[in-house]
């Protein structure tokens, strides 16, 4: 990692630092904030460490070391202070999800790159340009969840908020002379209303999201079904994600190949020695289960949109395509995939019809309310 020598930042792990943390930041009208989460490396992951820079100071909360977090939610909360994040949606997620908080006043210098149309919008590019640092990509896949953490990955976490309130005010500059600090805010608006989208464990709809499940026969379903419930069970056990228990190739080929025997084992795509060496026994008693057991039934797919709706949906990424090279931006900045459906969908007539969709804000409405609505006039 290359950057210039900065101060250690400050690893909080005690109440009394946190205490003075929390009115230090609240001190403050803007701070940085990011966070490190154990997606890699644990079963139901975790906000391992939460970074925040003000001027002149970096700070690093160890979740992890007993402390009291509560009182740090009254920081996000608080609407007068406004929380610059990179890619926020995650962390908002994330900390939602542990702490139960709520978020008010962010600014996301992610949607801010793509909203004035930045070749780049992510982190590491936009430091490198802009500040000369180089982030090493290596650290994204470690392990936040070990202790001690070393000096490096501590500076590492730090850079991921020491900049962001310059570039904060290089894109407030920038937005304001290209008129587009409205529609910022209101994705800076939605990312704070982001929810977690954990579901708990169901084999029998998490089944459909194996690939390769839907081409495989009844019989096979059911095996694949029961291997799923041991690698979930196992996964839970050993603390560790589904995927480095078995992936779901190996288990794909599993139920395909219905192993009634160790010996049998040997040769199936993907499968390695250390997989015998561990699980066989259990996976035997999987397959065992599975077979004559009653095969998991498959939802029923969606219907195809009827044509007039296809129709509406290609014009409407038609326009949307004009706009966003016309602004030197992607498709989606415009309006979501997920809004182009709906109106593709509903096809509002009037102005209130199209406000009770709720999928424009203020901001979108008025820009592009008028054009939307006469397109979709004329689409019948």
């Amino acid at each position: 990692m290359q950057a210039p020598l900065l101060p250690r930042p400050t690893v909080v792990t005690e109440a009394s630092q946190l205490t003075s943390l929390i009115d230090h930041l609240s001190s403050h009208s803007i701070i940085a904030v990011d966070t490190e989460s154990n997606s890699l490396y644990a079963y139901q992951e975790q906000v391992c460490l939460i970074q925040f820079s003000v001027p002149g100071a970096d700070y690093l909360v160890d979740p992890l070391s007993d402390l009291d977090l509560r009182p740090l939610g009254q920081v996000f909360a608080n609407a007068g202070v406004e929380k610059v994040f990179h890619a926020a949606e995650y962390d908002v997620m994330c900390l939602r999800r542990d702490y139960g908080w709520s978020f008010a006043h962010l600014f996301d210098t992610m949607w801010a790159a793509r909203v004035l149309g930045w070749p780049h919008s992510g982190l590491g590019n936009i430091l490198l340009e802009r500040f000369g640092v180089h982030l090493d990509k290596r650290w994204q896949r470690h392990n936040w969840g070990q202790r001690p953490l070393s000096h490096e990955a501590l500076d590492y976490a730090r850079l991921d908020t020491h900049y962001l309130l310059p570039l904060r005010d290089q894109m407030l500059a920038e937005m304001k002379e290209k008129g587009r600090r409205e529609e910022a805010q209101e994705f800076f608006a939605d990312v704070a209303q982001a929810r977690p989208n954990f579901k708990p464990f169901d084999p029998d709809e998490d089944i459909w999201r194996v690939k390769g499940a839907w081409d495989l026969e009844p019989g096979a379903r059911a095996i694949l079904r029961e291997l799923l419930i041991w690698r979930d069970a196992e996964a839970r056990r050993q603390n560790r994600p589904v995927f480095k228990i078995v992936s779901d190739s190996t288990l794909i080929a599993l139920a395909q190949a219905r192993p009634r025997s160790s010996e049998q084992m040997h040769g199936i795509a993907e499968f390695k020695p250390y997989h015998q060496r561990r699980y066989a026994h259990r996976i035997l008693e999987a397959v065992g289960k599975g077979i004559g057991a009653n095969a998991p039934q498959p939802p029923s797919r969606p219907n195809r949109p009827p044509d007039k709706v296809l129709k509406r949906h290609e014009a409407l990424r038609r326009w949307r395509k004009e706009i966003a090279e016309l602004r030197g931006v992607d498709p989606d900045v415009v309006v979501s995939n997920a809004a182009l459906w709906t109106l593709a969908q509903q096809a509002p007539r009037s102005a209130a019809e199209l406000d009770a969709l709720h999928v424009l804000g203020p901001w979108k409405q008025k820009t592009y309310g008028d054009e939307l609505l006469a397109l979709l006039r004329k689409r019948g």
